[in-house]
């Protein structure tokens, strides 16, 4: 196994997947709109890694765009990241993320049938458990209906790679349900840059102590946690991008789909994120408490022991870590990326 189609491989989590893909000897090929990325990634990429990654620009959800990159190449896996990932705008625009995120995996799956492309690892999330009625999430707990639409595509995405690997005989898919990706690469090269408004927490963290943003909006302070704020496995962004590439090495193995949470196994709340952000780079975080955000849950942490029994992988940075390390990307990039 050699070349891997990376769908959404100059976004946040991709871009850190390509990099660690060649690391360990493999060729990527990357697929992207670049709707939430920026071109300029690529050359981030090869100055990290001195590989000038093979890239296309089209949208996943057009097929005979998508069919082009398998009929020039010789694919031996893909890795789906490919897709619309906001929780809060999923709860405004429900039919955007469905018709794009699930008419996408279609697409895929499609293509990989016809030039019999057997492996998959798919990108799904925590937010598949919706809000069960314990912590930590365990692979096994019940995947019925998440807390919001984006959660919804998830789930949905899952059960078809599910159904197509159960009748589509050598067919087989990893789904890699991720927790709170935070961090950049050491670099400072590549790391978290949204577009528009933050979605995610550290965004908003490291634009307020660069200035961009005169404080924190901190989203409910009444939940039944340590401060009342909601609590999130935070896992590195490298860590997650290196548990892709030990999943590569399972599909040596005999099954059809198989799914494992990636996270540390820790809970941090919002403000003991804020506090370790405070004292990794000794910057104060003003915040203020706001209303909760829909679709929000309490508590979320993963037990992530299977993924380090059958994949031989656990995370190795810490949150302190993650801090300064997302710290180093804003203050290197004050205006983004160029």
């Amino acid at each position: 196994m050699k070349n891997i189609l990376v769908t959404g491989g100059t976004g946040y989590i991709g871009s850190h997947t390509v990099v660690e893909l060649i690391n360990a000897g493999y060729n990527p090929i990357i697929v992207d709109n670049l709707s939430n990325s920026k071109i300029q990634v690529l050359d981030r990429i090869k100055t990290i890694t001195g590989v000038d990654v093979k890239f296309y620009k089209l949208d996943c959800t057009k097929y005979d765009e998508f069919e082009e990159v398998f009929k020039n190449e010789k694919i031996d896996a893909v890795i789906h990241f490919a897709g619309l990932k906001a929780v809060g705008e999923s709860c405004q625009k429900p039919l955007l993320y469905y018709e794009n995120n699930v008419g996408s995996a279609i697409v895929l799956l499609n293509l990989m049938k016809k030039y019999d492309v057997k492996n998959v690892i798919f990108s799904s999330s925590a937010t598949v458990y919706g809000e069960p009625k314990s912590v930590p999430f365990y692979e096994y707990f019940e995947v019925n209906h998440a807390t919001n639409p984006y959660g919804e595509t998830k789930i949905m995405i899952e059960r078809i790679m599910q159904d197509f690997t159960k009748v589509n005989k050598g067919f087989k898919a990893i789904l890699l349900r991720y927790f709170n990706p935070i961090g950049a690469h050491k670099s400072g090269l590549i790391g978290e840059e949204p577009v528009g408004i933050p979605n995610n927490l550290m965004p908003y963290i490291t634009q307020v102590a660069i200035g961009k943003l005169e404080y924190l909006r901190v989203f409910g302070n009444d939940y039944d946690t340590v401060d009342g704020t909601g609590v999130r496995d935070y896992i590195h962004v490298v860590d997650l991008a290196l548990g892709h590439v030990a999943s590569l090495a399972k599909f040596s193995n005999d099954f059809s789909w198989i799914a494992y949470n990636l996270g540390t196994g820790k809970g941090t709340s919002v403000l003991e994120l804020v506090n370790a952000f405070e004292k990794a780079n000794n910057i104060k975080i003003p915040y203020k408490i706001v209303e909760r955000r829909p679709g929000d849950i309490a508590i979320s942490y993963a037990n992530a022991d299977k993924a380090k029994k059958d994949l031989g992988w656990s995370t190795k940075y810490n949150i302190i870590d993650c801090c300064k390390d997302s710290w180093n990307f804003q203050n290197k990039n004050p205006d983004g990326i160029k």
